[in-house]
Order: C-alpha cells, then structure tokens, then sequence
C-alpha cells in the first residue's frame, strides 16, 4: 500500500478526500495536517510516497510548503489541490516542486489518475487546466525569448510533443492525438530531453515555467 498524507485545513474536504482514497486499494492515508505545521511535521515523520496539498493553508501557502518539504523529504511526490485555476499559481507550485494540481472540484475525477502518475512521476494536471498550460506555451513559442533558447532546435514534431508532455497529457495520449506508436512518443521524448539536458517530464515543465513563462510566486 502507498501511503498518502492529506494537508489541508477543512475538515470536511480532507474528510472527504480520505474517504475517497479508501475505495482505492492502492493507496491509504497514512496521516493527516490541518495546516503547513501539522503537514510538515507528519510528512517529515512518515516520509509518504505522496503528499496532498492545499495550496491555500492558514500558516503558509502550500507553495512555500512544497519547497520545504521537497528540500526535506525529497522522495515524497507532492499534488497541489486547490479552489484556483489561475495559470500562474499552477506553474507556481510545479516550479516550487509539485508534480501534481488539481483543482478542488475536479478531486473526486482526477484524483486516482493524479497519485498513479505521481507514482510513475510523471506530472500530472486535471484537464481543466491542460488548456491554459497549452495558450500560455504557444504564446512563449512566438516570443523571442523561448525562439532564441535551446527549445528552437527542437524539430517541429519535437516542439509539438514537447507543448502536450508540457501539458501533462500521457504517452499513450499523445500517440493517439497524433496517430503514431507510444514508441514513437517515447523516442521524441527521449531526444526532446537530451537535447535540452534535461532528465525527466517533470523537468521538461520546469524548463517551460523557466522560460520566463511566469514571475515566481511564493
């Protein structure tokens, strides 16, 4: 069983989002904080394969929180739960560490799909947002600031792929989308991240936020 840690001040949602991993045989929570204080503290003392987080918490964003606990326990995978779709908090919590966001009314949908890529560590966003993520990409596609970076040697193909793992649309997704074998995918994102250097698709949406995409928040 993956143990999970549930950070978020209300009690009815965390109550409702425990209830909602029961039905998972997977997954159990292994521990529960009703603020930043309670969550770094059962995080630190389970060190869980994932953290779930409110993004708004009483004593600290789960923004700041993010970066704590990934300098802390850096093994444990951390999803972002929250009531706003505002691009620049989404790209916020991934550049503090996340690997997930989800907004709050999509849970209940998206929330087994989240923990099984965060598991794989593959990033992970509820197709709500998948959209914002893609404008914002293919805004900083035309700026001079991404045309004249390392992105521009990709191949358009190369670009294409690297816009929806940007996205956190999965391999075999993409494959589909595009009408080519998820080996193929694979390949293109094996070259995409060499020639970028980097080592995984959670640092190939690191790279994109990097890319001046967005100011940091904390």
């Amino acid at each position: 069983m993956k143990k999970i840690v549930l950070i978020d001040d209300h009690d009815t949602f965390r109550a409702g989002v425990r209830q909602l991993i029961e039905k998972f045989s997977d997954f159990e929570v292994a521990g529960e904080g009703a603020d930043a204080r309670q969550g770094e503290e059962a995080v630190r003392t389970i060190k869980p394969d994932i953290a779930v987080i409110d993004l708004s918490l009483p004593d600290k964003s789960g923004i700041q929180l993010t970066r704590i606990l990934k300098g802390a326990v850096p093994e444990t995978r951390i999803i972002i739960v929250s009531m706003h779709s505002k691009i620049d908090y989404i790209l916020g919590a991934l550049r503090a560490g996340a690997i997930g966001y989800i907004v709050k009314e999509s849970v209940s949908d998206c929330l087994h799909n989240a923990l099984e890529a965060a598991l794989q560590d593959e990033y992970y966003l509820d197709s709500a947002l998948s959209r914002e993520i893609a404008i914002r990409l293919l805004e900083a596609a035309e700026s001079s600031d991404l045309s004249d970076s390392t992105y521009g040697n990709l191949t358009a193909r190369e670009q294409e792929i690297f816009r929806l793992l940007a996205q956190g649309v999965a391999v075999a997704d993409i494959a589909d989308k595009l009408c080519i074998s998820a080996k193929t995918v694979t390949n293109h994102r094996a070259n995409i991240l060499s020639k970028l250097d980097l080592h995984s698709t959670v640092d190939l949406v690191r790279y994109a936020a990097k890319l001046g995409l967005l100011e940091d928040i904390s």
